[in-house]
């Protein structure tokens, strides 16, 4: 994408409503205004408060809202260029059960208050298998820590991925540290019974992936205390 391009994606992004860009300052002062506010002040109503982490075009927000127009959920990604399309759908189909925000996922927990949220989708993160990158691999121990802070008791998060090492690694992580996995699969679209979310929407990736072969896994799992 051209500097032109984006720029341009930028500058529209700033016209939507359903677009927040909170400051690094703003959200690690605490300043900023919709953390513990997203039900009442921005969606105007007390449905269910769904994420996904790491949303890319926010292709799988905008699905999932449509398809669940009794829940909310809001995409959050680094890259305000890329998220800017499902920004931009949800503008032009009036959906007001949608919103982005642009921010680092590290800072998930100054952006939502505690129990603030019921649930939690991370589609085709980066696996970072070196070793050197664990600490940016989204299901590590300190990842889920910040989840488990901003879910509610029986928040439950979803990992859809089409890496083996990350659904590995996470499985592995999950049972060694007492987490509860609901549901577990490494090949959804092989396999019957797959959750009717997990297969109905697919990221335009996601059906590159399986024109490749590859096998699309998924968990989904409720993160315990220790």
């Amino acid at each position: 994408m051209g500097s032109k391009n984006k720029l341009k994606r930028f500058k529209e992004n700033e016209t939507f409503a359903n677009v927040f860009q909170p400051s690094r300052e703003d959200l690690v002062e605490h300043n900023f205004k919709m953390k513990g506010n997203w039900k009442a002040g921005f969606f105007k109503n007390d449905n269910p408060l769904v994420l996904e982490l790491g949303c890319g075009k926010g292709e799988y927000s905008v699905a999932l809202a449509q398809k669940y127009p009794d829940k909310n959920f809001i995409g959050i990604d680094i890259k305000g260029a890329r998220f800017w399309r499902g920004a931009k759908t949800a503008v032009e189909e009036s959906m007001s059960n949608v919103a982005f925000i642009r921010m680092q996922i590290e800072l998930v927990e100054y952006a939502f208050a505690e129990n603030e949220v019921d649930e939690i989708w991370i589609t085709f993160p980066d696996p970072q298998i070196k070793y050197k990158r664990t600490k940016h691999r989204m299901t590590n121990e300190s990842f889920l820590k910040r989840y488990k802070f901003i879910l509610n008791p029986d928040g439950v998060v979803n990992l859809k991925t089409d890496s083996e090492f990350m659904h590995g690694y996470t499985l592995g992580l999950l049972h060694g540290a007492g987490h509860e996995v609901l549901y577990a699969n490494h090949d959804v679209y092989k396999q019957e019974g797959s959750p009717e979310e997990v297969t109905s929407i697919q990221t335009f990736y996601e059906g590159q992936y399986l024109e490749q072969n590859k096998p699309i896994t998924y968990i989904r799992f409720k993160i315990k205390d220790n």
